[in-house]
């Protein structure tokens, strides 16, 4: 080795070998006592695969493995079942790709595309959605707890007087046990008329914050479940425009349908990830000590315009591409054309204004780190294919280079384009 220790070949091998099966293959060090150097890479694949081909690749792979863990660039596709693939960025981490299999994910969490919200806005969201906190909440504002077992108990009637299902008789209105005489004029060993502030406020705060929490997850789930709808238009579209190109009319080029249809994708599902942003953006969660309540209020009504004018536009892009233009006359098909293109160009520019005035209005003054996927108008950049040759270690060592030379840091805009590399090319 380069260290000058020398051993037989046989030796040598045995002791790569039990590293690899060990999992150690990462750096193997020398067989000499108290000696710290590595082992050329090239040196154990050659010994290692005159005796057990099998153990070379493995680790082959290993290394492949090792790279990728240590190189924040390039990490697995996050599919389930698993594709094989690795995806590299050629800039920022903070992007979406969209990988060969089909999966579309953020880069710099592994979840499901969600920007413009960031990843600690998404992870945050996704809690809040499964959690149980939103169900705690709603029994607060809805129930009250029985005086004797103690279980959460929902009034089905007008009087205030309540019987819990263990028998127990409690008052509505201040949630203490009586007797079973509770009228206007006497209620026994207890008076419901002192006010309490500090329970009072407990369930007011309860109840603001639950039909806040309930406002913005309405409107994202109803253009997640628009954007599942619009999904399906894919496959009746062609055959609309099936239907058109074999008609009689001057019109040939449809190109205008599916370019909008692309857009409508992108546009719905910005505005679908709008929701989620602004509930933490003007929220206490995240914020509460970087804004002033004047300037919390001013932001939030630009962002709310720009959300608005967007819906706006997007609704009217999904209604006229859903549309039976393949019925229409030559008059009609140009006329929903223009709309189209119109609407295509208009939730384009909508979306990029949005993108700035998140990215230079709302996070960039803030303390905390909050970055964001750009937005791209075409969609999410998709991962082109390259093949890896495994044969040497110079090769190993290259491909190292050039990711390193050829991934340059950007400021707050990523590059979204990637490459793959399959496991079954590393043989």
């Amino acid at each position: 080795m380069d260290c000058g220790h020398c051993y037989c070949n046989d030796c040598w091998t045995e002791h790569f070998i039990i590293k690899i099966n060990d999992g150690q293959s990462r750096r193997i060090r020398c067989m000499a006592p108290k000696c710290n150097a590595v082992c050329d890479e090239a040196v154990v694949r050659n010994l290692v695969s005159a005796r057990h081909p099998n153990i070379a690749d493995r680790f082959d792979r290993f290394l492949l493995e090792s790279y990728i863990e240590d190189n924040n660039k390039v990490k697995w596709c996050p599919s389930a079942p698993h594709c094989g693939n690795a995806i590299r960025v050629k800039g920022d981490i903070y992007c979406e790709v969209e990988c060969t299999c089909g999966l579309q994910f953020c880069f710099g969490c592994l979840s499901e595309a969600h920007s413009p919200c960031s990843c600690i806005m998404w992870e945050l969201w996704k809690k809040k959605c499964r959690d149980e906190s939103e169900t705690v909440n709603w029994m607060t504002v809805n129930t009250k707890p029985c005086p004797k077992c103690h279980k959460p108990v929902e009034k089905n009637g007008g009087c205030n007087l309540v019987s819990c299902i263990c028998g127990q008789a409690f008052c509505w209105l201040c949630g203490g046990a009586t007797g079973r005489e509770h009228t206007w004029s006497s209620i026994r060993n207890h008076s419901c008329g002192r006010f309490k502030e500090d329970q009072e406020k407990r369930t007011e705060r309860a109840r603001r914050d639950l039909y806040r929490y309930m406002h913005y997850h309405n409107r994202y789930k109803a253009h997640i479940d628009s954007l599942k709808q619009e999904s399906n238009l894919k496959d009746s579209i062609q055959q609309k425009i099936s239907i058109s190109e074999n008609k009689q009319s001057r019109i040939k080029d449809y190109t205008w349908v599916t370019n909008g249809l692309s857009r409508l994708f992108r546009s719905r599902r910005v505005l679908s990830y709008s929701y989620p942003f602004a509930f933490y953006m003007f929220g206490d969660e995240l914020f509460k000590d970087e804004m002033t309540a004047e300037e919390r209020e001013l932001k939030q009504n630009l962002f709310e315009d720009q959300q608005q004018q967007l819906e706006s536009n997007v609704e009217k892009l999904s209604m006229f591409l859903e549309k039976e233009f393949q019925d229409f006359s030559d008059d009609e098909v140009m006329d929903t054309m223009k709309h189209v293109i119109n609407l295509s160009n208009v939730v384009d520019k909508l979306c990029k204004l949005m993108y700035q005035c998140i990215e230079n209005d709302l996070l960039y003054p803030l303390q905390r780190a909050h970055n964001i996927a750009p937005y791209k108008s075409k969609g999410l950049e998709k991962a082109s294919e390259l093949s890896i040759s495994w044969d040497s270690d110079e090769s190993l060592r290259s491909m190292k280079t050039n990711n390193e030379d050829s991934c340059p840091q950007s400021n707050t805009i990523a590059n979204g384009s990637g490459t793959y590399y399959s496991q079954e090319q590393i043989h």
